[in-house]
């Protein structure tokens, strides 16, 4: 099939995996898994946080946009990934691609911007606990999510575009699981330098500068923390910052990991692994981990379970 450019191109073939017929088939039953897990776990914790009055705080509030993104994003992702694993014939539409690749790539930048906005808000609480209610307040903390979804959405929308309205040139097989836009990149021939410089100065904005800002503001929070002198509030700060900086590491380290390092020509197995790592497997770990080392947040789900179980009951 000759494939010229945007007007002409109508599907994809994702032969990512291809090879690896077993591994496939693991890692289809292990993504239905984890999407099931994803859909509930996240699902929980926004009802939790909107009908629980003790959650509601600007850390909750930004946990429930990561959980609803979380959801958005492996919803975008996931489905059409089980499709492709069983499917003989792995295609995507033109369109469907576009689309996988505008949402998860916006997701994708919000996610980096929502964790920095939460890291600002642990060192608030923590660093100036007196003015938090002052600083964080409803106002500003709204706003905070909003831009994080508006900037993070307004990147994704350019990267597609101009990805999607260069020539292919007849080649339309991406050696990918998901419509990636570092796989669609291989695909163009002609000179994609506007591409990279955009998406370079995209990941140091959107994915470095968080980072560094997540990490200074731990350093003040663990200095705070160490000068507590109660140690039950200690540990309680600390279990609520760890959480999130365990979070912080998973997401950035694998989103480091896959654009950030020397790029070579071929997809190897490994990357797409690493891309299932922040695609999948940091949505499905966000809720427990939070709920893992968060009291509040463990005593909220027990309440709301035990309700259901009453109810059912009687």
């Amino acid at each position: 099939m000759r494939m010229g450019n945007y007007s002409t191109m109508t599907k994809f073939f994702m032969v990512g995996l291809s090879k690896y017929p077993e591994l496939q088939l693991f890692l289809f039953v292990l993504c239905l898994i984890m999407h099931v897990i994803i859909l509930l776990r996240n699902s929980l914790l926004i009802v939790i946080s909107t009908f629980d009055s003790r959650l509601h705080t600007p850390m909750y509030f930004f946990l429930g946009n990561l959980s609803f993104l979380d959801i958005c994003y492996t919803s975008s992702s996931i489905p059409p990934m089980l499709v492709i694993f069983k499917s003989e014939r792995k295609s995507i539409s033109f369109i469907g691609c576009a689309l996988q690749m505008v949402v998860s790539l916006g997701l994708g930048s919000t996610e980096c911007i929502l964790l920095a906005m939460m890291a600002y808000d642990r060192y608030v609480a923590i660093c100036n606990p007196l003015r938090y209610p002052i600083i964080m307040n409803r106002v500003l903390y709204v706003h905070m999510a909003a831009w994080s979804w508006i900037i993070g959405c307004l990147n994704s929308l350019v990267q597609t575009v101009l990805t999607m309205v260069l020539p292919f040139c007849g080649n339309n097989v991406i050696d990918h699981i998901t419509c990636e836009i570092l796989a669609l990149l291989k695909l163009i021939c002609s000179d994609i330098s506007i591409n990279v410089l955009i998406m370079t100065v995209a990941n140091i904005v959107l994915l470095v500068i968080p980072l560094l800002l997540i990490l200074i503001s731990y350093v003040f929070i663990l200095s705070s923390i160490l000068r507590i002198n109660s140690a039950e509030e200690r540990k309680k700060a600390f279990s609520t910052c760890s959480a999130h900086l365990t979070v912080v590491i998973f997401f950035h380290g694998s989103a480091l990991f896959m654009y950030m390092k020397p790029k070579s020509k071929d997809t190897r197995a490994s990357d797409e692994i690493i891309g299932l790592s922040y695609g999948v497997v940091t949505p499905m770990l966000n809720p427990i981990i939070y709920s893992m080392k968060d009291k509040e947040v463990k005593e909220a789900m027990k309440k709301v379970l035990s309700r259901h179980l009453n109810l059912l009951k009687s």
